[in-house]
């Protein structure tokens, strides 16, 4: 039985990626504030990294399977293979920087991310796999240690740190979606130069973080605990599939809306500033989403109303004219960036901790982007199967109304079943 959640269900904290470890012997900060403004300078800059693997291949998918000959079945695999790596790699996250550190460890998560970005541009078919495969991993492990490292050293600006690393997210998925095909042209149409530039940006970061880890002094030791029970719990399971369906949905933004508006007639360069412009709403509909939802008793009224606004505005991108795409993509960008935003909200307004939030976290993420990575994938052989996306719509109907369905049930003002047990250290 799910318990229910008190009247106030007060401010909402960020999930902690080292909720199972405590600081030794006391927790590192800035000297100055010329460095902290440098962590955090730093932070947003990771942030931005992780997003471009995404939207840089998909602005780009024709001329792949052109000039690499790829399948069909081979372009649904290259789009669905980086969302699989989120959700086999987010789970070792939190023991990576048990044993390494955090700042080591993002650090890791950089340098790898920037080589795995530029085995894509070497006109092999196997290291563009292996490449998306890395940097798809490296994300993964970024995705979960950025929450936790703002709220270790920003105690005090959380709000805005959070707000500035969200847009950072997708300010690279939207640069990324619309200036690879102009990078690709002023290359003088290199394919490989256009997918490997994006290892720049993350090759220097990777230099930007590289003193601060030396500098740091922190250390990590685990806890004795252990969560018995979320993963038998109902609730637990409706957030999961929540943010797993809602996810399929985004992913199959990131992964084909360029290649569907080409389709449809649009020449590439406008194709990928549409989906640009959606990403950019979806940052804006990020920072708005979660104070709306707090303002009621419970969630299910806005998941359920956002689930509709992303679905009605991807079949308006699929079938609308073309007159009005630009009106589909920002109604697409609200819905989908405020999906995203509930469905991180409800995780943290469904624990009564920041250690039980850590773990659903977890288990909505792994199971979740698991999930998700379905969606791109059939999207891909809907085109293969049939020459065109055009009966992609029902599987976009059918995601929304599975979202919907479950982010109803996580939406309630419940608390999941399951209790932080301590044992031994």
């Amino acid at each position: 039985m799910t318990h229910p959640l008190p009247d106030d269900p007060g401010s909402i904290d960020l999930i902690d990626a080292e909720a199972d470890s405590v600081p030794a012997p006391e927790p590192h900060r800035p000297p100055s504030s010329a460095a902290r403004f440098l962590l955090g300078a730093s932070l947003v800059l990771i942030a931005f990294n992780l997003r471009p693997v995404f939207s840089s291949a998909s602005a780009l998918l024709p001329e792949i399977r052109d000039v690499l000959g790829l399948s069909p079945t081979g372009a649904s695999l290259l789009t669905t293979l980086p969302v699989v790596c989120l959700g086999l790699f987010s789970p070792l996250a939190p023991r990576l920087a048990q044993r390494y550190g955090t700042e080591r460890t993002l650090l890791g998560v950089v340098v790898i991310l920037a080589l795995g970005t530029a085995l894509r541009g070497l006109s092999s078919i196997p290291l563009l796999f292996l490449g998306t495969a890395l940097a798809g991993g490296c994300i993964a492990v970024g995705n979960v240690l950025l929450p936790g490292l703002v709220k270790r050293d920003f105690p005090d600006r959380a709000a805005l740190m959070t707000g500035c690393y969200t847009m950072a997210l997708c300010a690279g998925a939207a640069s990324a979606a619309g200036l690879t095909l102009p990078v690709e042209h002023a290359l003088g149409g290199s394919l490989d130069g256009a997918l490997a530039i994006w290892a720049l940006p993350a090759l220097l970061v990777a230099l930007l973080w590289l003193p601060q880890v030396l500098a740091s002094r922190r250390q990590v030791k685990r806890t004795g605990f252990r969560v018995e029970g979320l993963w038998r719990d109902r609730l637990a399971w409706h957030v999961t599939l929540f943010m797993g369906l809602q996810s399929a949905l985004a992913y199959c933004v990131f992964g084909w809306l360029v290649p569907i508006l080409r389709e449809r007639g649009l020449d590439g360069v406008t194709a990928g500033a549409i989906v640009s412009v959606s990403v950019m709403v979806q940052a804006a509909s990020c920072l708005v989403a979660p104070h709306l939802a707090v303002r009621g008793k419970d969630q299910r009224l806005i998941n359920v109303t956002l689930c509709g606004f992303a679905v009605v505005a991807l079949l308006g991108l699929l079938f609308a004219p073309l007159s009005t795409v630009w009106f589909w993509a920002v109604l697409q960008g609200i819905g989908q960036g405020g999906l995203i935003a509930v469905a991180m909200t409800v995780i943290v307004l469904r624990t009564r901790d920041s250690h039980m939030a850590a773990h659903l976290s977890g288990m909505a993420q792994c199971v979740g982007y698991l999930l998700a990575a379905i969606g791109p994938l059939i999207v891909g052989l809907i085109r293969g199967w049939t020459g065109s996306f055009g009966w992609s719509a029902v599987l976009i109907v059918l995601l929304g109304i599975g979202a919907a369905i479950n982010g109803w049930f996580a939406g309630r003002a419940l608390y999941v079943n399951a209790r932080t047990v301590e044992t031994s250290a």
